[in-house]
């Protein structure tokens, strides 16, 4: 799969650890010529999350590598600064406090490393090789186990000094509570038990076939998402928004959100499109980042 990620350094392996599943890729140029996936052990903690990962995946990478000197590149949810990570949802990574993430895969793997946030990562890749290209003020936007942001502004990735931006997941909602207890995947599976459903899936799909209750719930979260890219519209100047992540990637929801974004005055509209990269958006995003490390 030829994604075009130029750069001098010809291989380089990528790792994005999301709040459910991480996966790992091998670039070599611009092909992902391996890859593969497990479950993000996030709640052992942070370091047997780190030496289990690098137990998986360091033979392979030996042998693939022959011990050439390559960059790593990671792409993780959280408050990232100068290579440290702190989760701020800590159910979904516990213990994650200033973890120096760099220092300790640098450490193991012997390699240069880079760290950035997952959801600046996809927001890069879906920009110089997916739906973002064309535009100069881009925002990509995932919903899944979290809502999170990326975002790039006169076609430079945006990341702020203190590793803290673009969490629109973060932003507060007319109850107090933010986007992410509204929208996410987490908050969807929480109200999907509180009111008789086995999960977010399920509820997910009672939405799909027209069930009344399951689709206020679901519209709920999309509603208080509408009106927060609504506000980063006219404060930003946003072109364009790709949804992605296991939620917004959806069969449907996409449509949802555009029926209420299109509620708004012009000013306050902004173009909405899935996200072209899928999965592999960070994956693609934190390379073309690690190469330059």
């Amino acid at each position: 799969m030829n994604f075009n990620c130029g750069g001098a350094v010809q291989k380089v392996v990528v790792f994005d650890i999301g709040g459910s599943n991480s996966r790992i890729a091998l670039f070599d140029g611009d092909d992902i010529v391996w890859r593969d996936q497990a479950a993000t052990p996030g709640q052992q903690g942070p370091d047997a999350m780190v030496a289990r990962m690098v137990e998986l995946y360091l033979p392979t990478l030996n042998q693939r590598l022959l011990n050439l000197d390559v960059n790593i590149g990671v792409a993780i949810t959280g408050q990232i600064v100068d290579g440290c990570v702190t989760a701020h949802n800590a159910a979904v990574l516990p213990g994650w406090q200033s973890y120096p993430l760099q220092k300790v895969l640098s450490e193991k793997l012997q390699r240069s490393v880079r760290i950035v946030n997952d959801a600046r990562a996809a927001a890069w890749g879906e920009y110089l090789y997916g739906t973002g290209r064309g535009v100069d003020e881009f925002l990509f936007l995932t919903v899944s186990t979290g809502v999170g942001a990326g975002l790039v502004l006169n076609r430079r990735l945006h990341i702020a000094r203190n590793g803290f931006d673009a969490e629109i997941g973060e932003m507060k909602t007319a109850d107090g509570a933010t986007l992410e207890e509204h929208a996410s995947g987490t908050a969807l599976g929480r109200l999907a038990l509180e009111h008789g459903y086995a999960g977010a899936k399920s509820l997910c799909d009672a939405a799909d076939l027209g069930d009344s209750r399951a689709t206020e719930l679901v519209e709920n979260g999309i509603r208080e998402i509408a009106k927060k890219l609504a506000d980063l519209a006219v404060m930003l100047g946003i072109q364009r928004v790709a949804v992605g992540g296991s939620v917004g990637l959806r069969a449907g929801y996409i449509e949802r959100l555009r029926s209420e974004v299109a509620k708004y005055p012009p000013i306050y509209q902004v173009e909405l499109v899935a996200a072209a990269l899928g999965h592999d958006a960070g994956l693609v995003g934190v390379a073309a980042l690690a190469r330059s490390v």
